[in-house]
């Protein structure tokens, strides 16, 4: 078979496209090329599968014999099933059977078990690599100091290696510390209050400490080549200096000190209701153990430490002695004036800014690259002119940790903006239980683009056809991404009725808002229309009579 095949001459550029579904045993093909209508032109048409190459074959006749080289990716097929195949009019859809969905166990558990490439540092630059923020900061704490550079020009950011690395809090930390200890001025003696504070400091923006979260890396301006925030955003900054990172206050002393509590059965089920509720919100430090987990169990021990008995009433608590007589604890530290529009804002990603994080009283001023004015972050600044902290927020997808970007060393070397972005929508549709998101300008505030989500849970990867002249040649590897997908429609065009309608759907929680510098939503726009292209028209758009909107256009973006 695949000796008469070698004699067919080459194809015109086909395009290929696998798409399946998470947990359906089905893979789907789709072969187009704009200049073809292959209900009409491909006559003939066959389809061949050989397992033992990795290829499918495709045959058929238009004036003259055409055929096409499909490599298949690493699935489990079912050679006992037939192949079905169609031709449209704009393309040919081919259906395989699998043994198990690509989202199985032991599907994606191959790159363990099988290495085609011999090199397991290939392994990690897999697209289906989760990203993961605990892993960032064993992997930068682990080397022995780590300069940040421009992934577009390789310029060397920061002035000396950076050793020290510790993750961003939680951004809904004040609401857990009230959570856990109450909003009530009298609820442990403040505590609530005193926490925030210390929380506040202890993630003060210092020279030589690197903070991360999943989107972004926060560098003291110190650290920086060529940056003087005083200059770029206004009037000097004034930070607080902190020798509390990632503590808040407690030291060994302070744990060993406290007595074991005697509970009874109503205030345990209680605390231990509290405690799993803590647990699955608080953000963990680099020990992987909740701060503020720790906080409470310390603090709910003292209260309850010595057999004192809980008396009725909010304002009625009897707090443990040695906890008010800690200095470490309950001293009054102040906050700077910048520092306080961060109490009820947002302290780090500032990657797709929620409109309940958003604070009026910061401004993000954009950071741009020294030697190539591309962007790499941004800064918050407080009326209008003053730098809040002092720290740049860069973002991962614009850095690498070494040379050249994109390395088996590059740390970062996982991290783009269509994945950033959509494991962010992907966060906003389960916390708001919203699928449509619509981004917003930073600055302006002025809608740019609308985003609906279809699927999270497909596969896909594409590519271009090859000849069957070239049969003697190996098929190349290939392996199914997670992709999302999705529908989009820029609000730039849209009409007046039409942005009323959007804005009355986000009043009633039927979209989510995010905020975004400008360019990196027009940057996401030009990959969505690329992506588009993935796809046969027929398949990647949408009839107006499906969505209140005929512009919107199908599109798959990688997810984590």
């Amino acid at each position: 078979m695949t000796g008469d095949l070698c004699n067919f001459e080459s194809p015109r550029q086909w395009r290929f496209t696998w798409e399946a579904q998470s947990h359906i045993p089905t893979l789907r093909l789709f072969l187009f090329d704009p200049q073809t209508k292959p209900l009409v032109q491909c006559r003939n048409l066959k389809v061949n599968v050989s397992l033992s190459q990795s290829l499918v074959m495709v045959t058929w006749f238009d004036d003259k014999e055409v055929s096409l080289r499909v490599p298949i990716p690493r699935v489990l097929i079912d050679d006992e099933s037939p192949v079905r195949f169609t031709a449209f009019d704009d393309h040919i859809e081919v259906k395989l059977v699998l043994l198990l969905p690509v989202g199985h166990a032991i599907v994606s558990g191959f790159d363990s078990i099988l290495n085609f490439s011999g090199d397991d540092e290939n392994l990690n630059l897999d697209a289906s690599t989760p990203l993961s923020v605990d892993s960032d900061i064993r992997n930068l704490s682990s080397s022995e100091g780590v300069h940040f550079y421009c992934q577009n020009c390789e310029f060397k950011l920061t002035r000396s290696p950076l050793r020290n690395f510790s993750e961003m809090p939680s951004v809904n930390w004040r609401e857990v510390a009230d959570n856990w200890f109450g909003a009530c001025c009298c609820s442990f003696g403040g505590i609530s209050e005193k926490l925030v504070t210390k929380f506040t400091n202890s993630y003060s923006c210092m020279k030589g400490m690197c903070l991360v979260n999943f989107a972004t890396i926060v560098v003291c301006n110190e650290d920086l080549v060529g940056c003087n925030l005083s200059d770029l955003g206004g009037d000097e900054f004034h930070g607080v200096e902190s020798d509390l990172i990632g503590d808040i206050g407690f030291d060994e002393s302070t744990a060993t000190s406290v007595s074991d509590p005697v509970i009874d059965e109503e205030s345990k089920d209680k605390n231990i209701k509290d405690e799993e509720f803590g647990a699955s919100i608080v953000c963990k430090d680099t020990d992987e153990e909740s701060n503020l987990e720790r906080l409470s169990h310390l603090c709910l021990e003292s209260n309850l430490a010595g057999n004192e008995e809980l008396e009725q009433g909010c304002c009625t608590h009897h707090v443990s002695e040695k906890l008010l007589n800690n200095e470490k604890l309950i001293e009054s530290t102040k906050i700077s004036e910048n520092q306080k529009s961060f109490l009820n804002g947002f302290l780090g990603n500032i990657f797709m800014i929620r409109s309940s994080n958003l604070s009026k009283e910061v401004e993000w001023v954009e950071y741009f690259c020294p030697q190539c004015s591309t962007l790499l972050g941004a800064y918050p600044c407080a009326n209008g002119s003053a730098p809040v902290d002092g720290g740049v927020r860069f973002f991962k997808c614009y850095l690498s940790t070494s040379l050249p970007a994109g390395g088996s060393k590059d740390f970062f070397r996982g991290y783009t903006l269509e994945k950033l972005f959509s494991t962010q929508l992907l966060d906003c549709a389960k916390d708001e239980l919203s699928f449509r998101t619509v981004a917003r300008d930073l600055k302006t505030r002025v809608p740019i683009l609308q985003v609906v989500l279809t699927n999270s849970n497909s596969w896909s990867c594409t590519g271009y056809c090859s000849s069957t002249t070239s049969c003697m040649e190996p098929a190349p590897k290939l392996d199914l991404q997670p992709v999302i997908k999705v529908l989009f429609s820029e609000c730039s065009k849209y009409t007046e009725s039409e942005i009323r309608t959007m804005e009355d759907q986000i009043k009633n929680d039927l979209a989510g808002e995010v905020f975004m510098p400008r360019c990196q939503i027009e940057d996401i726009v030009e990959s969505l229309v690329s992506a588009k292209n993935a796809l046969p028209h027929s398949c990647s758009s949408l009839q107006a009579r499906t969505i209140e909107d005929s512009r919107f256009w199908k599109n798959v973006m990688p997810r984590i």
